[in-house]
């Protein structure tokens, strides 16, 4: 039977061998994962399957519970919230639960901790768990109910998706990151181009993309409307895994004629840096254009799950070095973990951004859902390397957010309108 990578990995953790893409399958999970907002609910439904029972988790060890979203506590009931979690966690001796000050964003937080291994089935009550399809795991986001089924069984009922193939070819212009290749691609497709889809990202230039870019690229899939995003394991992701403590594991290869549902060439060298105008990740302009609307801003927001990793930082860091940010901006600056906020303290990133009048937040989720840490009133316009730009995301409905990499972030905080490095 002809299998792609991601079907091969639904087919050996369940029990239909001989499936294909449209079937409805039974898998046994490797790991699932809720946080602050999400879990409580997950766990709810938990306790009322196992309601008179004695029943326990399935596995304390392959739940991971983060804390992240409303950290640290912004109110009464984000804090209620967190206790949930705290007891749930407490009653089954869960092994991996993060409470603040090792909690960090999620999707930064779990690999780094070796949490993630290639060919792993894993589910998460938050739909950017696509992410871990960097390191070539098969993951998806679910809904709390499904996390509170999963809990209790340690399975999930999934469709197998069909895949489509992105080959990236050329050569990266300057200042392109993955930010820009997913964005772009967003772009061209839409933001259900790639609806129930696993987006395998493939060619030459991915080959070269270091392991944040790709963990950006996949962590953005589900703006297309993708089940996940992934790439296969190489050296890069070798290296990776070795660095998180991570020696062991499986991988797959594509069959030969293997059935895509489509594949996609994507030419990088005709790509600049990428901005998403609001409402949408798929409004997308390239800096050049977006340069000359002089789009003034109010706020700079740069982490979150797709931006908040330590190479994201070295590079906002480098252009914010011995400049200011402009009077009129707000730049909140957001390691991803601690162990990112640990090491940019130590190359001395925390201090850079300090003299150039940024401020530097404990990590967490909070202004890319509009939560805390930088909420936007009416009429406020903000650059952010978050991945959503819907209305009212980042705060009052009347405000606008516009996605772009941390340099073009960086650049514009320092002068106050969208732009790239060359303006400064």
């Amino acid at each position: 039977m002809v299998l792609t990578i991601s079907e091969k990995i639904l087919r050996d953790h369940c029990d239909q061998k001989d499936l294909s893409a449209g079937d409805f399958v039974l898998v046994n999970i490797d790991k699932c994962l809720g946080n602050d907002i999400t879990a409580p609910k997950a766990i709810e439904v938990f306790e009322k399957i196992i309601e008179g029972t004695e029943r326990s988790v399935f596995d304390p060890s392959k739940i991971i519970l983060t804390p992240d979203h409303f950290t640290p506590n912004k109110d009464i009931a984000s804090a209620i919230q967190c206790k949930i979690l705290r007891d749930f966690a407490n009653k089954y001796h869960i092994q991996h639960y993060f409470e603040v000050g090792k909690v960090g964003i999620e999707h930064c937080l779990i690999p780094e901790q070796g949490l993630v291994s290639p060919s792993e089935l894993i589910i998460g009550a938050d739909s950017h768990t696509c992410t871990y399809g960097a390191l070539g795991a098969f993951s998806t986001g679910v809904g709390s109910t499904d996390l509170g089924v999963t809990m209790v069984l340690g399975k999930c009922w999934l469709q197998v998706p069909k895949t489509t193939r992105f080959i990236y070819s050329g050569q990266l212009n300057k200042w392109v990151s993955g930010k820009d290749l997913i964005l772009y691609t967003i772009g061209q497709i839409g933001v259900d181009g790639a609806t129930y889809k696993v987006m395998e990202f493939t060619g030459e230039i991915i080959d070269n993309l270091s392991m944040a870019n790709r963990f950006t690229m996949c962590n953005m899939a589900i703006e297309a409307g993708a089940k996940t995003g992934f790439i296969f394991p190489d050296k890069i992701t070798k290296q990776y895994l070795k660095n998180v403590g991570i020696s062991k594991y499986k991988t797959y290869e594509n069959d030969h004629n293997a059935n895509y549902h489509n594949s996609i060439e994507i030419d990088c060298s005709k790509i600049e840096p990428q901005i998403a105008l609001p409402h949408s990740p798929s409004n997308t302009k390239p800096i050049s254009e977006v340069h000359n609307l002089h789009l003034e801003i109010d706020q700079a927001v740069i982490g979150s799950c797709t931006n908040g990793r330590l190479e994201d930082l070295r590079i906002a860091a480098k252009i914010m070095k011995n400049n200011k940010i402009h009077p009129s901006v707000r730049c909140i600056i957001i390691p991803g973990t601690p162990n990112i906020q640990f090491h940019a303290l130590k190359e001395g990133l925390i201090e850079i951004f300090l003299k150039a009048g940024a401020i530097v937040s404990p990590p967490t989720c909070g202004p890319c859902l509009g939560g805390h840490m930088g909420i936007l009133a009416p009429g406020e316009r903000a650059i952010s390397t978050t991945n959503r730009n819907f209305m009212g995301r980042m705060g009052h409905k009347e405000s606008e957010v516009y996605l772009s990499n941390p340099v073009i972030a960086a650049s514009s905080a320092l002068k106050g309108f969208i732009t790239s490095p060359e303006s400064i």
